[in-house]
């Protein structure tokens, strides 16, 4: 696991309507106003208008999001969040 965490993470954002992301694991979930993606450095929440994954690359870890970004939100890795707490008290 140390190995995957000394990989590179980026998130570079283009006039808030294109993304490369770096050091990802997994997309989570997507839909038109949200993206979750899983990175090496806990989990990042892009919220937004007509966002889309254009591209995913898993062996690279990178992924290309497109839309109207409007916030990006990030989980510490350990956190509660990054548990899953949240989302399993809500599903209980």
């Amino acid at each position: 696991m140390e190995a995957q965490r000394e990989r590179e993470h980026k998130f570079v954002l283009d006039r808030r309507e294109k993304a490369l992301v770096t050091g990802v694991k997994d997309v989570i979930s997507f839909d038109e106003k949200e993206i979750l993606l899983q990175t090496d450095f806990g989990k990042i929440v892009v919220k937004g208008e007509g966002l889309h994954v254009k591209r995913l690359t898993l062996e690279k870890g990178e992924a290309e999001l497109e839309g109207q970004v409007n916030g990006i939100q990030y989980s510490a890795v350990g956190s509660v969040e990054e548990e899953g707490g949240l989302f399993n008290r809500l599903f209980r």
